[in-house]
């Protein structure tokens, strides 16, 4: 993982106050777009502080209190004295020390650390400000926690790998390494560099910290973030695929969607209409057939569910992390403690079942517009496997990166099916007994990113090679440009930058076999993608047209 880099000028400060995140507001901050402060609003203070007097009375009148006063999970029967209570807390950090695997992301790492200091600025957790503070100074300083991709069921919330963060914040064991200066140093070090002294924890402070479901919606969010960029992108190079495939323009007609007024299904046909059948775009030529084939007539009808998913998938992430997932829950205003399971991750694990699942379709659907461009018997009189130049025989063209698309495609559907109904688990004497399992479907569905990520890079040479072969068999040159409107011709523009190519009348982006690397080239998109760059800002039109379709359902 690159380091990442501080943009002067994003340079606007994201105040944290426990209910207004966005997922771009989280990406942001986990990429360090943003820097991150909290709010000082006095309300929002004397909450903290109320919740946390609640408890340090609730220990000296010797009440019962789960987690507090008592053991933890099936061991809730056992007493804890208040003299023991805050040991506790501090073993409680240090008997969680059991996260197995490879090290996650450090975005989501930043992202869990932002979640859990927005939920505990909502007052109901009994937590010192102190400790709040630190989550943001390890922010601001970019101190990184390594925190391993095993070790959560999403049942008490993401109970181990919070741990790892909380002993990295309070330096109460060394059970833990921190990333930050382009080194990896021991927690004991990393607050000695931030001017930080080991802590101890208060009652009540490590249940707080650890107990929910923040490093799931973590990962969620930035999940759902990029997959917001990958369908705009989808959508951009299935108009370009289209064109290049003389799709016909009744299929996408107000009329026939109006007659079965699916949202999702009447924003993709209007969107194709505004990127395909722009009224500057020229040179259009009949297909010759009386109807398309299904992927292309049926984009909207096929597309449009995802278009809704996303949708929930994104109001549902947002909800859990702007909520409270601690237990018990303390109320400042009647001073009561509140057992619940709010902690449970199952929002999380559902929304990121479905999130892989429309990936997956995403990808099918981009893999059949594939397959008919490079079928002399489909695609219309283009060359087979669109090479470029097929005056040397031996050319093959993307028949090799076809093969590299086959081979993912089918991973994405895969990793499209259920985790959260098909693995129940019986944990910690059988407390845990039903288990929201988000973190597995959150780490999941970011694998899927990833890998659509790559995949929607091989689509976009796929369609710009194909539109450059349009070009050359309408009009004589291999300038796809003239074939498109404002937007996909941004995007293909994009691609040709990326690579480093200049466009030409001569000669399509891939000519010779033995020209190019598509290796490198496969690198250089799918880099471009995954930081946002000129590929994603392309496609900005359809990205703010579905931020407003999601904002209006």
């Amino acid at each position: 993982m690159g380091q990442l880099v501080y943009d002067a000028r994003l340079a606007t400060t994201l105040v944290v106050d426990g209910s207004s995140l966005s997922v771009s507001d989280v990406f942001d901050c986990a990429s360090k777009r943003r820097d991150v402060e909290l709010c000082e609003a006095a309300e929002t203070l004397q909450h903290l502080e109320a919740s946390r007097h609640i408890v340090s009375e609730a220990v000296e009148d010797g009440l019962e209190i789960y987690g507090v006063t008592t053991g933890f999970g099936s061991m809730a029967d056992v007493a804890v004295p208040g003299g023991l209570a805050a040991e506790s807390q501090n073993n409680l950090l240090s008997f969680l020390a059991t996260s197995a695997g490879r090290p996650i992301d450090r975005r989501h790492v930043r992202a869990a650390m932002l979640l859990r200091a927005n939920m505990l600025m909502r007052g109901h957790s009994g937590i010192r400000l102190e400790l709040i503070e630190r989550l943001v100074r390890f922010l601001q300083a970019d101190a990184t926690p390594v925190v391993n991709d095993l070790g959560s069921i999403g049942a008490s919330g993401d109970l181990v790998p919070l741990s790892t963060v909380a002993r990295a914040i309070t330096g109460q064991t060394e059970f833990c390494r921190v990333e930050m200066e382009g080194e990896l140093v021991d927690n004991q070090t990393a607050l000695s560099r931030l001017g930080l002294e080991p802590i101890e924890l208060q009652p009540k402070e490590g249940l707080a910290l650890i107990n929910g479901t923040s490093f799931s919606s973590a990962i969620a969010s930035n999940a759902s973030h990029q997959a917001r960029s990958l369908l705009a992108i989808c959508l951009v190079t299935n108009s370009m695929m289209l064109r290049a495939l003389n799709a016909q323009k009744d299929a996408f007609d107000p009329l026939v969607h109006s007659q079965k007024p699916h949202r999702g299904q009447a924003w993709v046909a209007e969107t194709i209409r505004r990127l395909l059948f722009h009224a500057d775009v020229k040179h259009r030529s009949e297909n010759g057939h009386v109807q398309d084939r299904y992927s292309l007539r049926c984009l909207p009808q096929y597309l449009g569910p995802s278009v809704e998913a996303l949708s929930r998938v994104i109001q549902t992430v947002e909800t859990e992390m702007n909520g409270i997932s601690d237990n018990p829950f303390i109320d400042p205003a009647s001073g009561r403690f509140i057992q619940n399971g709010n902690f449970l991750g199952q929002y999380i694990a559902v929304a990121m079942d479905e999130l892989r699942s429309q990936l997956g379709l995403m990808a099918k659907h981009l893999d059949v517009q594939i397959a008919q461009l490079v079928s002399p018997e489909f695609n219309l009189g283009l060359p087979a496997s669109l090479r470029g130049n097929d005056e040397t025989i031996y050319n093959m063209g993307l028949k090799g990166l076809q093969i590299t698309g086959n081979s993912i495609m089918p991973l994405l559907t895969y990793y499209g099916n259920p985790l959260v109904s098909h693995y129940p688990t019986h944990a910690e004497q059988f407390n845990q007994n039903v288990n929201g399992l988000s973190w597995g479907s959150a780490n999941l569905a970011w694998q899927s990113v990833e890998l659509f990520q790559i995949y929607t890079a091989i689509s976009l040479i796929f369609a710009v090679q194909a539109l450059d072969l349009r070009s050359k068999a309408f009009l004589g040159h291999c300038d796809g440009r003239v074939l498109l409107g404002d937007e996909p011709c941004a995007l293909y523009e994009s691609v040709y930058e990326t690579l480093d190519v200049l466009t030409g009348e001569q000669r399509p982006l891939l000519f010779n076999d033995r020209d190019q690397w598509i290796e490198e080239q496969l690198s250089r998109l799918t880099a471009n993608i995954r930081s946002s760059g000129s590929i994603v800002e392309a496609v900005q039109p359809t990205l703010d047209s579905w931020k407003a379709f999601h904002a209006e359902n």
